[in-house]
C-alpha cells in the first residue's frame, strides 16, 4: 500500500486522471459548481484569474464561460490533457509545474485553490512558499481563495489514528492520521466488478488560523471566511471553510 508518488505527474498520472472527472464526488454536483463559480467570478470581476491546481478544468471551463480570463498552473500532464480534450479546454492556458514555485507572465485580479487542493503541497514550508507565490502573481488589492475541509479530529479517539470517512455499497474510505507531523493519509477502498481496487494519498492538513498566518507572511490579510460557497456563517460547527485574503494595496 505504498503512498509514495512514483511519476512525473504525481499522485495525478493517467491511472487517476482517466476516472476522475467520472468519480462521483460531490464536487461534480452542478448546483456546487455554480455556486463556487458565481462566488469566484465575483471576486475576479474584470480581472485574470489564476488556478492552482486546475485539473481537468471543473471549475476553469465554466468560469471562463463566464468571461473571466483563466490561465492554470498544475503539475499532471495526464490531468491537463483530459481538460484539453473539453470544449473550450484548449482556449485556456495551462503551466505545468508545482504550483508552490512556479511563475507565470503577468498579474492576476484573483487566484484560488479548491476542493482541499492546498493539502496536496505535504510540508508546512511548501504552503508557506505556495502563499508567497501567490502574493508575487497578484495585482495589489487582489484576492486569494482557498476552499479546505476543517480537520476531523474530534472524531479520533485518544490513542487512535484511524477514522472512517465514507461507508457505502461501493466504497470504504479510512482517513489515518499522523498528529505530531500533521499528517493525513486518505485510503480509499472502491468496489469495481467483482473486485476491489485500493488507491491512497499523503496530504498535510492545516487549520485556517495557521493559513492566516501564512498569509500575513505573504503580504496578505484576511478579509473574509465563510462555511461553503453560498456564504454561509463559519461557526465551530463548520466542516470546511472557503477563506478569501487580499494583498496589501502597499508593502
Amino acid at each position: 500500500m505504498a503512498t509514495e508518488a512514483t511519476g512525473p505527474d504525481g499522485f495525478f498520472g493517467e491511472e487517476v486522471a482517466s476516472g476522475y472527472d467520472g468519480s462521483g464526488g460531490t464536487e461534480f454536483d452542478p448546483a456546487v459548481i455554480a455556486a463556487t463559480v458565481e462566488f469566484l467570478a465575483r471576486l475576479a470581476g474584470d480581472g485574470r484569474a489564476l488556478e492552482l491546481g486546475i485539473g481537468t478544468g471543473r471549475i476553469a471551463l465554466p468560469l471562463a464561460g463566464r468571461g473571466v480570463p483563466v490561465h492554470g498552473i498544475d503539475l499532471s500532464n495526464a490531468m491537463v490533457e483530459r481538460l484539453r480534450a473539453k470544449p473550450g479546454g484548449e482556449a485556456i492556458d495551462v503551466t505545468i509545474g508545482d504550483f508552490a514555485t512556479t511563475r507565470v507572465d503577468g498579474s492576476f485580479a484573483l487566484a484560488y485553490l479548491v476542493f482541499n487542493t492546498i493539502e496536496n503541497l505535504t510540508t508546512q514550508a511548501a504552503q508557506v512558499a505556495c502563499f508567497a507565490n501567490v502574493a508575487r502573481h497578484l495585482a495589489p488589492g487582489g484576492g486569494f481563495v482557498i476552499e479546505c475541509a476543517i480537520p476531523d479530529l474530534r472524531k479520533l479517539p485518544f490513542g487512535e489514528s484511524a477514522v472512517v470517512f465514507d461507508l457505502s455499497d461501493d466504497h470504504w474510505g479510512i482517513d489515518e492520521y499522523d498528529v505530531a507531523n500533521q499528517g493525513l493519509i486518505s485510503h480509499h477502498f472502491t468496489r469495481v466488478g467483482d473486485g476491489i481496487e485500493y488507491s491512497a494519498g499523503p496530504f498535510r492538513y492545516v487549520w485556517p488560523s495557521e493559513l492566516d498566518l501564512m498569509a500575513r507572511l505573504a503580504g496578505m490579510r484576511l478579509a473574509e471566511r465563510w462555511a461553503g460557497w453560498g456564504r454561509e456563517p463559519f461557526t465551530s460547527e463548520s466542516r470546511k471553510h472557503v477563506s478569501v485574503w487580499e494583498r496589501r494595496l502597499t508593502e
